[in-house]
């Protein structure tokens, strides 16, 4: 079974969430390969496919909904598995106290349940090295106001990750005939 792991990423947090997920899938024995949607070039080799990216204010980067839009009916006729990084800092509730994860997730997710009803999707916490920021995300950092916003570090929980992609691995080698 040969696995697509796919992301888009504006920093690298992604790309470290979607490369240990590829690594946990080769742990578990399946045949994995990892790169930004933008080097995607075949579709038809997979036979199941991961595909991650970053949000910002509520939505996937545009490479990363354009590659599902554009490869829909592939991606339609084989398991798909999405994934999210956002969401910065410790706080696991928001002011209101709602799941940070929950309400972090993509709008992506809602738009393509239906057509491309993935088997699971996940947000996952994220990381921020401001010295990596550019454009309106660097101005935005140097404002007063964003250090309420903008905490630095690397927040992404690893183990939670690798859970997951075990959990994925589990469900394709217990039943890899059931495509669709």
């Amino acid at each position: 079974m040969q696995i697509l792991v796919t992301y888009a990423t504006k920093y690298g947090a992604t790309q470290g969430i979607a490369e240990r997920i590829a690594d946990t899938l080769k742990a578990e024995g399946l045949d994995v390969d990892v790169e930004p949607v933008a080097d995607v070039k075949d579709l038809a080799r997979y036979d199941a496919f991961m595909i991650g990216s970053a949000a910002y204010i509520g939505s996937w980067l545009k490479e990363a909904k354009y590659f599902v839009e554009h490869n829909l009916d592939v991606l339609a006729a084989k398991p798909v598995w999405l994934f999210s990084s956002g969401p910065i800092g410790t706080a696991t509730v928001d002011k209101k106290g709602r799941d940070v994860l929950v309400t972090s997730e993509p709008k992506e997710f809602a738009e393509f349940a239906t057509t491309l009803k993935p088997r699971d999707q996940r947000v996952f916490f994220g990381a921020l090295d401001s010295k990596k920021l550019r454009g309106v995300y660097k101005l935005f950092s140097l404002a007063p106001a964003s250090e309420r916003t903008l905490i630095e570090g690397d927040f992404r929980d690893w183990d939670l990750i690798d859970e997951w992609a075990r959990s994925v691995a589990h469900e394709l080698t217990a039943s890899p005939a059931t495509a669709r």
